[in-house]
C-alpha cells in the first residue's frame, strides 16, 4: 500500500491502515551532501582511531569499567572522583542547548550516530546492491525470485557484518583493543557474558539500521520534541521560503496555474523535497517534529531552481524570522543563557580537572568495631585505600595532621610503595592514652606523593567511649552507692 502524500495530520511512515510504510529516500547531490560526507567521514574515523591513539599509555578514550577508572584523552578519573562526571555530562548538555538555540537540529543532521551510519554506511550499501530509490521500491514490490533472494541476503548479511564491526569497535572503549583481539581469537566459552553481550548489541544494530531506521529519531528520541522548548524564531532551521515559492507553478516546466489569482511562485510543486527526505515529511508544511535538518532537501530544491534558471535558497538553511521578511537576532536570552551555563560548567570542570592528582586514596573503618578499649589507651583502626592511576610506581608517605597532642600511629612510619595502576588497603592504627581521652574528635589523614611533591588529605574521625567510662574514679563512685 502507497503512503499518501506528507500531511501535518499523521506521520508519512505510517499508512492509513496503520501499517508501516518503508522509506527509500531518493539520492541527493550538492554542496550540502558533501559537506555532510566529509563530516560523517571525520567522525566514523575519529570512532575507528579514538581506541587506537595512545596518551599517557591508554587508549585516548577507555572506559575501564572492570578496573573503575576512566582514561580521557590524558586525564585518569578514578571511582572515588566520578563525581566529576556531573560537570562533563552537564557540560555537554548546556553546549548541546546552545547550538540548537542557535542552529536547530544540527546535531541530528550532521553527528548524531543514528544519522552517520545510516545515511553514509547502511544506506550507501543498500544503494550499491539494490540500486536507487525507484529500484529499491520496485525491488519491493517484486517477487521473491532468485534475484530478489540474492540480493536480500547479499544485504542483510553486509548489514550483519557492518554492525558487528560497530558492536567491537564500541566495546573497544571499554576492554582495550588488545584485550577486544584476545576475546575475538579465543572460544566464546571463555567469555560468556560478552560474547552474548556482542551478540545482543549487533542485533539490536542490525533490527535499526536494516528496519527499524527513521523510527527511532520519531519514535524514541526525546530530542525532537526538545526541539519547541530550545528553538526560537531566530534559530536557523531548513525552511522553505513561502513567500517566493507560492503559489506554486503546475508541472516541472513551470507553468504557472491558469487560475491562480497572483503571479506564481517559484515553486512548481514537483515533490523532489518530499522524495528526498529519510523521515518522509514535507518541508513546505513548516517546521515539525520528524525534520532532522540534514539538508537533503535543500541539495534537491538548489538542484531544481538550477535547471529552471532560477537561484537557489527556495528551500535553506535560515531562521523563521528571515522568512517571514525580518532579521535574525543572534544574541538573544536564550542564547545568553545557554552560553553563560555552558561555559560555567567548561570552567568547573576544567578547574577541577587540573585539580586531579595522580594518586586517589580513600579512608574508611576496619570492620569489626568503631572502636577497642586496651588497659592503657583507646584505639581505631582505620583502612586507607590506595590507588595509582599512572603507569609508573608512586612511593606514598601517609602522616595524620591537626591530631591532638598524645595521639599515636602506627602505619605512618614508612613510604609505601604502590605499583602502576595498582590499588592496595593500607592499615593505619590511632591511639589515644586513656588519661589524654576526653571524648570523640576530628583529624586528617594526609597522603604525600613524593615523585609529584603534593598532599592529599582526607578527614577521619576517632571515635571512642564517653569519657566517664574511662574515669576509675567515676566506676569507684558508681559503686559505693
Amino acid at each position: 500500500m502507497s503512503a499518501a502524500r506528507p500531511s501535518l495530520d499523521s506521520v508519512t511512515t505510517i499508512n492509513d491502515d496503520g501499517s508501516r510504510h518503508f522509506l527509500h529516500p531518493a539520492d541527493t547531490r550538492g554542496r550540502w551532501t558533501t559537506a555532510r560526507r566529509i563530516v560523517a567521514t571525520v567522525l566514523i574515523a575519529v570512532f575507528v582511531l579514538l581506541p587506537w591513539i595512545q596518551i599517557g599509555g591508554y587508549p585516548a578514550v577507555f572506559l575501564d569499567i572492570a578496573e573503575r577508572r576512566f582514561h580521557l584523552f590524558g586525564w585518569t578519573i578514578a571511582s572515588q572522583e566520578m563525581w566529576l562526571l556531573f560537570f562533563l555530562l552537564t557540560g555537554v548538555g548546556f553546549s548541546l542547548f546552545f547550538v540548537t538555540a542557535l542552529l536547530g537540529r544540527v546535531w541530528c543532521g550532521w553527528a548524531c550516530p543514528q544519522t552517520v551510519f545510516l545515511e553514509f554506511g547502511f544506506r550507501a550499501l543498500e544503494r550499491l546492491i539494490d540500486g536507487d530509490a525507484p529500484a529499491r521500491r520496485r525491488l519491493d514490490a517484486a517477487p521473491w525470485d532468485t534475484a530478489k533472494t540474492t540480493k536480500r541476503i547479499v544485504k542483510h548479511a553486509l548489514f550483519v557484518l557492518f554492525a558487528a564491526v560497530i558492536a567491537h569497535l564500541f566495546l573497544a572503549y571499554f576492554v582495550s583493543l588488545p584485550q577486544l583481539y584476545a576475546m575475538v581469537s579465543s572460544a566464546p566459552t571463555k567469555h560468556w557474558g560478552l560474547f552474548l553481550f556482542m551478540m545482543a548489541t549487533t542485533g539490536l544494530l542490525y533490527g535499526n539500521f536494516a528496519w527499524f531506521r527513521e523510527q527511532l529519531c520519531i519514535v524514541i528520541c526525546p530530542y525532537g520534541r526538545l526541539q519547541s522548548a530550545l528553538v526560537d524564531d531566530h534559530s536557523l532551521v531548513v525552511g522553505y521560503d513561502a513567500i517566493r515559492g507560492e503559489p506554486r507553478r503546475q508541472g516541472r516546466d513551470g507553468a504557472p496555474s491558469p487560475s491562480a489569482s497572483a503571479p506564481a511562485g517559484d515553486c512548481i510543486d514537483c515533490l523532489r523535497c518530499v522524495h528526498v527526505c529519510p523521515t518522509g515529511i514535507d518541508i513546505r508544511q513548516g517546521l515539525q517534529m520528524e525534520c532532522v535538518a540534514c539538508t537533503a532537501c535543500i541539495d534537491a530544491c538548489d538542484d531544481v531552481m538550477i535547471r529552471l534558471k532560477k537561484p537557489r535558497g527556495l528551500i535553506r538553511y535560515d531562521s523563521l524570522t528571515n522568512f517571514a521578511g525580518g532579521r535574525t537576532r543572534w544574541i538573544r536570552p536564550r542564547t545568553v543563557i545557554y552560553a553563560v551555563l555552558m561555559l560555567l560548567g567548561a570552567a568547573v570542570l576544567l578547574t577541577v580537572l587540573g585539580k586531579v592528582k595522580p594518586v586517589a586514596f580513600a579512608t574508611m573503618r576496619m570492620p569489626g568495631g568503631s572502636y577497642f578499649v586496651d588497659s592503657d589507651a583507646v584505639r581505631n583502626q582505620l583502612l586507607v585505600r590506595l590507588t595509582n592511576k599512572t603507569t609508573a610506581p608512586r612511593r606514598l608517605t601517609l602522616s595524620l595532621v591537626g591530631a591532638p597532642a598524645g595521639i599515636q600511629s602506627t602505619g605512618t612510619d614508612a613510604p609505601i610503595e604502590v605499583a602502576p595502576m595498582e590499588e592496595g588497603l593500607h592499615t593505619v592504627i590511632v591511639r589515644m592514652p586513656r588519661a589524654a581521652y576526653t571524648g570523640k574528635f576530628r583529624f586528617k589523614i594526609a597522603v604525600r606523593d613524593e615523585a609529584g611533591g603534593y598532599t592529599l588529605e582526607r578527614e577521619a574521625e576517632f571515635l571512642g567511649p564517653d569519657p566517664k567510662l574511662l574515669d576509675e574514679n567515676y566506676w569507684r563512685e558508681k559503686s559505693t552507692r
